[in-house]
């Protein structure tokens, strides 16, 4: 690909063709045009929760169903993630985004969905945008672009879009900027990844196109603010065009996992907070008893899935609902042929399988259970003779148990799913909404930058999906976050005319609300870490009519060993009278980073401690004149912690006054960044690529490899290492040092081709060894050890001290 953009100046290649490539790239880099050369780093398509997805191929049958159902009588905007967040209340003003050009870098968009505008180019919903990539891009091939963006195999992106600008659909809901024109930036084929030249490519594409807002629901563990990708989106932002990237769904890998590119400098990063609600697709049904005429019910069809058009009674071996092992014993002798029947069954106390093969045993081909918590699931129970599974709600599987213990008979009319009527329900999500999702990736970047910014609903969202795919969805992930946040942007610009992606930010971030910390199963008495939701839920109304603006969206005291002791931020009035704040600290939980007695990072859930920072201010009140400022000074003493640990501690600064109430968060780490050991030696070792396990090699070996990188015979085995960060690292050396043979010095010959490394994320990675060193040529037979040299955070290269080290055991080189 040539990348010739006004931001970005380069070419990325691969070489065919060639008997040496990797000494052909070492002189390419090594020419003097060439100012840096990056390997492609290639990104996988989000692996975001599907909680449902409609049936394949029924839009229209499943629109003309759901009609009648979608008014509430109200133009009011009920949905739930947008009363989480303000955006009802600025559609009540008349808010909705008009004149804002947002692009969307992600699968494409099926813009031919009715609620996706019917179509593309000048005055559809999706005006302009291009494919980079073509159908059959997997991220390591060719692409092959043309200008169709549509998304028809994927989904992703047409569930982002949705979130943003859906218009009226049977579902009842919109998109939170209904109005706004959005751009489709496909970057992913059908399956596979995506490379950074390609997502570097679309961002400039988007950003000469005009775009006001970026978004991008895509990322990679980094953390790392000097990422290619990432400077390439900091240089769009530094042109005045905000740009949100979702935070990750890697939560459960701990502190410091920041992703790439919402770790960049000036980008705003999206953590995700769960729906209030659960919404859920229910198939429509029907029942009757003895004595009633027939009433709907909803369900949910489970596996198996063969329901063609029955009706059948119901039958439950002893009609208890209170029974919590109801169906995992052998059914008694005198049960009836349960052919003839749908088998109710309660859930609990042992598994679905369980008590569908009890059932089967008697004869049952049909098995519908009922919940014994609220909501509903897909259940599995796939057994021999089993044709069809589902389940109903713990309400109504009562109420026909009832009715079956009164000695009533419960008949079950059930349209075969591929064609029955379905509808949406929303259920309380009492566990864990308005919380922060579980999932959601922690920062902040190595070198202790706030990340994420801000939270939006991204847990449990109901949006459009490709037609081919079922048309309507509900997944959950830091993705569908990201779309809303971008979405309110777009809102919040709007009321205060500017797209300045400073002010939007500070704004936002100083309105929003911090929750405390719930780990998916209890909540706690302490806010949740800064590291993990940023500022908090975003509130639209408040950041789009603020008249209070701070000069910052966050601050960092760094660690203790460059502790910013004294730092100050600004406080703007731009309103027209005088407004006195109260400014106080409030304490978020202190999360350790490393396990106990390890150099490794905790993961999910991370051990807290109520225990935070003391902030002194160099005033306790402060007046700000009308359309004045007023600058605070601030001096943090951070809290006595274990410093070998590296906690990091973090709360938020309250102003408060009678006409606003704002917070700025803050976050630092107690102990030395760069004291950190960051290369494990126990997991960093020589390894072989003929072993899948990549198990260490103990004693002495030698490797029978081609000569010049020529062709391998199968099953050539080649040398390489297990590289074990426990911390990311700036700069990874790969030196190969001689132990004698044909090789009598002793000292390093170089790298291996394709090191050094620059900032690299924690976690494995197999550098392979070829016999070639960096300058493209290669050692000579003989004996050798490779030496990994990992330098520490914020350590200068130029210290040998300042790296950890590990030598392999030796091996040997032979040339075939």
């Amino acid at each position: 690909m040539k990348l010739d953009y006004k931001l970005f100046k380069g070419t990325s290649f691969q070489l065919k063709n060639v008997s040496d490539v990797d000494a052909a790239a070492a002189k390419i880099a090594n020419m003097d045009m060439v100012k840096q050369i990056w390997p492609v780093r290639v990104f996988h398509v989000p692996k975001d929760e599907v909680v449902w997805k409609g049936t394949d191929g029924r839009t229209e049958f499943v629109q003309a169903a759901l009609k009648k159902r979608q008014s509430n009588g109200t133009d009011s905007d009920t949905f739930s993630t947008h009363v989480m967040t303000q955006v009802d209340r600025l559609r009540e003003k008349g808010i909705t985004g008009k004149g804002t050009k947002i692009a969307i870098i992600d699968t494409g968009i099926d813009y031919l969905h009715p609620a996706l505008g019917g179509g593309f180019g000048a005055g559809h919903l999706v005006s302009y945008g291009t494919d980079l990539v073509g159908d059959n891009y997997d991220g390591f091939n060719t692409p092959v672009p043309d200008d169709d963006p549509i998304d028809e195999c994927e989904g992703h992106g047409s569930h982002v879009a949705g979130i943003i600008a859906a218009q009226t659909n049977p579902y009842g809901f919109t998109g939170a900027a209904p109005d706004v024109t959005l751009g489709a930036y496909r970057v992913f084929g059908c399956g596979g990844s995506a490379g950074n030249d390609v997502l570097i490519a679309a961002y400039n594409q988007a950003f000469e196109d005009g775009s006001d807002i970026i978004t991008a629901s895509i990322g990679g563990a980094s953390g790392w603010t000097e990422d290619p990708w990432a400077v390439a989106v900091q240089r769009i932002v530094e042109q005045g065009v905000p740009c949100t990237v979702s935070a990750g769904n890697d939560g459960d890998q701990g502190l410091f996992y920041a992703s790439t590119a919402a770790n960049g400098k000036g980008v705003t990063a999206i953590a995700s907070v769960d729906n209030t609600v659960a919404p859920q697709v229910l198939t429509n049904a029907t029942y009757s008893t003895s004595n009633s005429s027939a009433e709907s019910f909803g369900w949910t069809p489970g596996s198996p899935a063969n329901w063609p058009n029955i009706s059948l009674p119901l039958w439950n071996v002893n009609n208890d609902a209170t029974d919590t092992a109801n169906g995992c014993d052998a059914y008694p002798a005198d049960t009836p042929d349960l052919s003839e029947y749908i088998v109710l069954i309660r859930r609990g106390s042992c598994t679905f399988v369980q008590k569908a093969t009890n059932a089967a045993a008697a004869g049952a081909k049909y098995i519908l259970f009922y919940n014994n918590v609220a909501g509903l699931i897909s259940v599995s129970a796939v057994v021999d003779g089993i044709e069809g599974a589902g389940m109903v709600t713990a309400e109504q599987g009562g109420e026909w148990i009832a009715d079956l213990k009164s000695g009533a008979t419960v008949t079950v009319n059930i349209v075969d799913p591929k064609v029955a009527p379905i509808y949406i329900v929303s259920s309380p999500n009492v566990a864990t909404g308005g919380f922060l999702s579980t999932y959601t990736s922690w920062g902040p970047t190595y070198e202790v930058d706030v990340k994420p910014q801000l939270a939006a609903p991204g847990g449990l969202i109901l949006s459009t999906y490709p037609r081919a795919l079922g048309a309507y969805a509900v997944l959950s992930g830091t993705s569908m976050a990201c779309p809303l946040a971008a979405a309110i942007t777009a809102l919040v610009a709007e009321v205060r005319g500017t797209f300045d992606p400073v002010e939007l930010e500070n704004v936002l971030s100083a309105t929003s609300n911090p929750n405390l910390f719930n780990d998916g199963a209890s909540t706690y008495p302490y806010l949740a870490p800064v590291a993990q939701q940023g500022s908090g839920l975003l509130q639209a109304y408040d950041a789009a009519y603020t008249k209070t603006i701070l000069s910052v969206s966050s601050i960092s005291f760094n660690d203790t060993a460059n502790l910013l002791q004294t730092t100050n931020f600004t406080i703007e009035n731009t309103g027209d009278d005088e407004v006195t704040f109260d400014l106080a600290n409030v304490v978020a939980a202190s999360g350790y980073t490393l396990e106990a007695g390890t150099i490794f990072p905790s993961v999910f859930p991370n051990e807290l401690t109520a225990t935070g920072a003391t902030l002194k201010f160099s005033e306790d009140k402060v007046t700000v004149p009308a359309g004045g400022s007023a600058v605070v000074s601030v001096t943090v003493t951070p809290p006595t912690l274990d410093a070998s640990r590296l906690p990091v501690y973090s709360g938020y600064i309250t102003l408060n006054s009678t006409s606003d109430s704002l917070s700025l968060p803050y976050l630092g780490v107690v102990g030395s960044m760069k004291n950190a050991t960051v290369l494990s030696a126990d997991e960093t070792h020589l390894t072989t690529t003929a072993d899948p396990n990549s198990a260490p090699i103990r004693g002495n070996t030698t490797f029978t490899i081609p000569s010049n990188n020529g062709t391998a015979p199968n099953g050539t085995a080649y040398p390489e290492v297990f590289l074990g960060l426990a911390l990311g690292s700036p700069y990874v050396k790969l030196e190969v040092i001689p132990q004698g043979g044909y090789a009598t010095n002793t000292s390093s010959l170089g790298n291996i081709f394709g090191f050094p490394q620059v900032y690299l994320p924690r976690g494995g990675s197999l550098p392979e060894f070829n016999g070639q060193l960096e300058d493209g040529s290669f050692v000579p037979e003989g004996t050798y050890k490779l030496k990994v040299s990992a330098l520490h955070i914020f350590g200068d290269a130029a210290k040998e001290s300042d790296y950890d080290t590990v030598e392999t055991v030796s091996f040997g080189i032979k040339y075939i």
